[in-house]
């Protein structure tokens, strides 16, 4: 799929909030600048499809050089330059990545006052509201009294349990039903993730069933209700998820408890759908993005008491990556 056909399936979904990775959606970004006529053409597909701009995701290559971190100055001047990016696209937001040092976000805050434009630190696994280096952005951000500095949850982080399609590749690659059974069990009863791997060891588990128990050092199952403490500084949300099955429910991911939290808090942003279980079937069938992404939409319209289910009018060609075509649901 083009850039124009995600935003198009997105608007024949009602999803009209187009959060986008600027470095995959265009050429040059961010080492030789994008071309004006491309950031027209942006614009004349938002508008043509009646969408929003809602966020520009921006990396921060902080370990360019070989044998040193980017100094702070550079670090800030690279985010300046995504500001910039995101002001152009018409975005109120850029995404941060987690590794950010608050520094550098609370020293760049001025200059997005400045645009209009607020810096989002994505809080994703396996970190959570309650990890010492989200306290620590959160007590950053309050001491710069900055508004131009929140958060972007990953709803990834509320991993309820272990998803089935990982279950299913770990199985493909050869991993023993019972030890399979016996992470799967471990998961659900929340045991810590050492004891697990060394529990597989113990069964002879290696190779992919190792792999399979450290997935849970990178998952857990926190509580949602956690968003409601940081809820004034939250803005953007990633609707992670895996998998949909043909009823619209997401089995690892509780969207119920999650829409419930989001409307205690008054949140009034996007919900954007993220779907990362292709890379989880790839290997045994045919990824069907958009499908899954309309089933979501459709999961999430009804949770919010929409009184119409989102629908495809056209039929483009699978996407490689949902994530380009991340969508809204207010």
């Amino acid at each position: 799929m083009t850039l124009e056909d995600c935003i198009r399936t997105s608007a024949e979904l009602g999803a009209k909030g187009i959060e986008v990775i600027g470095e995959q959606s265009f050429w040059g970004w961010p080492e030789y600048g994008v071309a004006d006529a491309e950031i027209d053409n942006w614009h004349r597909m938002i508008a043509q499809y009646d969408c929003t701009a809602v966020c520009h995701d921006f990396m921060l290559d902080y370990k360019r050089y070989k044998g040193r971190l980017m100094p702070l100055e550079e670090q800030v001047a690279s985010v300046k330059k995504d500001i910039d990016f995101g002001a152009r696209l018409g975005a109120k937001y850029i995404r941060a990545l987690v590794s950010i040092a608050p520094e550098v976000l609370v020293a760049a805050a001025p200059y997005a006052e400045e645009k209009g434009i607020k810096i989002l630190i994505e809080v994703h696994a396996p970190l959570h509201f309650d990890h010492p280096w989200i306290i620590r952005h959160a007590e950053a951000f309050e001491k710069s009294g900055s508004d131009a500095l929140g958060f972007l949850p990953d709803m990834g982080m509320f991993l309820h349990a272990f998803p089935p399609v990982w279950t299913e590749k770990f199985l493909r690659m050869g991993v023993p039903q019972n030890i399979a059974d016996y992470i799967v069990k471990s998961y659900e009863d929340r045991v810590l993730s050492e004891y697990v791997i060394l529990g597989v060891q113990d069964m002879g588990g290696t190779g992919p069933a190792i792999a399979m128990a450290e997935t849970m050092r990178h998952n857990a199952a926190y509580e949602p209700k956690r968003m409601l403490d940081f809820m004034p500084r939250i803005h953007n949300i990633h609707g992670k998820f895996y998998q949909m099955t043909e009823d619209y429910v997401e089995p690892s991911i509780p969207y119920d408890k999650i829409v419930e939290v989001l409307n205690q808090g008054g949140y009034d942003g996007y919900i954007c759908s993220e779907y990362e279980g292709n890379r989880w079937i790839e290997d045994a069938v045919e990824p069907d993005s958009v499908e899954q992404v309309r089933r979501q939409q459709v999961m999430l319209a009804r949770l919010l008491g929409e009184a119409q289910d989102p629908a495809i009018k056209t039929s483009p060609t699978a996407c490689a990556d949902a994530e380009a075509m991340a969508e809204a649901a207010e």
